[in-house]
C-alpha cells in the first residue's frame, strides 16, 4: 500500500511539473505582443522594406549589380548568403539578414536585395 501511495506522489508530482499546451487565447496573445514589438522597432516586413533599411549589408555588394556571375567572390559574402540563379527553386521564409543575389537570365547580377 505505501508503495502504491509512493508512486501515484511520484506521478502527480512529475505531472505538475509539465507546461500545458498554449491556448489559442495565449497564442493570440503572444501574435499580438509581437506585432506591437514589431512595429516599435520597426522591423521590415519585406524584402523592400529589409534592403532598404540595409539590415543584410546589400549595399556593400550593390557594385555587383550588372557584372557577371563570375565577379562575385564566394567567399566575401555572409555566411547565408545566397546567389539565385533563373528558375532555381528557394524557399520562401523571409529572413531579413539573409543577403540574396538574383542572377538574370543574362547570366549578370539583377539585383542584391534582403530577404
Amino acid at each position: 500500500m505505501i508503495r502504491f501511495v509512493l508512486t501515484a506522489a511520484a506521478v502527480l508530482s512529475l505531472t505538475a511539473c509539465e507546461t500545458p499546451n498554449p491556448t489559442t487565447r495565449d497564442l493570440d496573445r503572444l501574435g499580438r505582443d509581437y506585432q506591437q514589438s514589431s512595429q516599435e522597432g520597426a522591423t521590415p516586413q519585406n524584402a523592400d522594406e529589409a534592403t532598404r533599411a540595409d539590415v543584410c549589408g546589400a549595399s556593400h555588394y550593390a557594385n555587383l549589380v550588372g557584372q557577371p556571375e563570375s565577379a562575385i567572390n564566394r567567399d566575401d559574402l555572409p555566411p547565408r548568403a545566397r546567389i539565385i540563379s533563373p528558375g532555381m527553386m528557394v524557399t520562401q521564409d523571409f529572413s531579413p539578414e539573409r543577403l540574396n543575389l538574383r542572377i538574370g537570365p543574362d547570366g549578370k547580377v539583377a539585383s542584391v536585395q534582403c530577404f
